[in-house]
């Protein structure tokens, strides 16, 4: 699994994870005892670099749900996507990488036995729900920020997974995408507004709100499926 750190009861692992020809490279955060594990998925490339995933992603596992951050670009097609802005909407690869992500989970031993989510930001959020559409009921939860889950598309109807959509109160634009996408899913779901926020949640607490709208999802629906508790 690559280099292994631990800090206080949270097993840190370097990951390579193959999809096709490719290797993603992420860090994998698992508390021990942890229930879930949540996969991020940013539709820039570099989840694991974006300070608002990693503030995210401390907050869940306070909730001792696992985090993986990885890169669904490569370093090459990152460079390639800033310039173009291509790959990033293309959401039939990003949700291919996110579905081998997720089988990538499923064989790991110390990990496979964990309920995985899914948390997508910008055309992530798009990705992630198609993703979702094809896993099935092996996805627990779905969580979208200032996603494009528009993008999703005829995957809509399909999406089995909990879903809670989050959108900034002055991200006007991307609330009637998500609306829209809203109606379409047939899921058990919840749409969010965070007040006074825009697209990337940089207001005093905004990102703090998303962090925990996302962490309470997650314990809630990535729990051993037996004892999944209704609020």
């Amino acid at each position: 699994m690559g280099q292994t750190g631990q800090t206080g009861t949270i097993l840190t692992h370097d990951v390579k994870i193959p999809s096709g020809e490719t290797t993603l490279e992420g860090e994998l955060s698992v508390p021990v005892g942890a229930t879930g594990v949540v996969l991020f998925a940013h539709g820039s490339g570099s989840s694991r670099h974006s300070p608002r995933n990693q503030a995210v992603a401390r907050v869940i596992r306070e909730s001792s749900v696992g985090t993986s951050l990885f890169d669904l670009l490569t370093r090459e097609e990152e460079a390639v996507d800033m310039r173009t802005r291509h790959l990033r909407f293309d959401i039939q690869l990003l949700a291919r990488r996110l579905v081998d992500a997720t089988n990538w989970v499923k064989r790991e031993g110390d990990i496979r036995h964990l309920r995985v989510g899914y948390f997508g930001a910008s055309t992530g959020g798009g990705a992630a729900l198609v993703a979702a559409a094809e896993m099935g009921e092996e996805i627990g939860a779905v969580v979208s920020r200032g996603g494009r889950p528009d993008l999703a598309g005829e995957a809509l109807p399909r999406v089995k997974s909990p879903t809670l959509l989050i959108v900034g109160g002055d991200d006007v634009p991307v609330i009637e995408m998500n609306e829209e996408a809203y109606a379409r899913l047939l899921c058990e779901k919840e749409l969010k507004i965070v007040p006074n926020a825009t697209h990337l949640f940089e207001e005093p607490g905004a990102i703090e709100e998303v962090a925990r709208l996302a962490a309470r999802w997650f314990e809630r629906h990535l729990q051993p499926r037996a004892n999944v508790v209704a609020e």
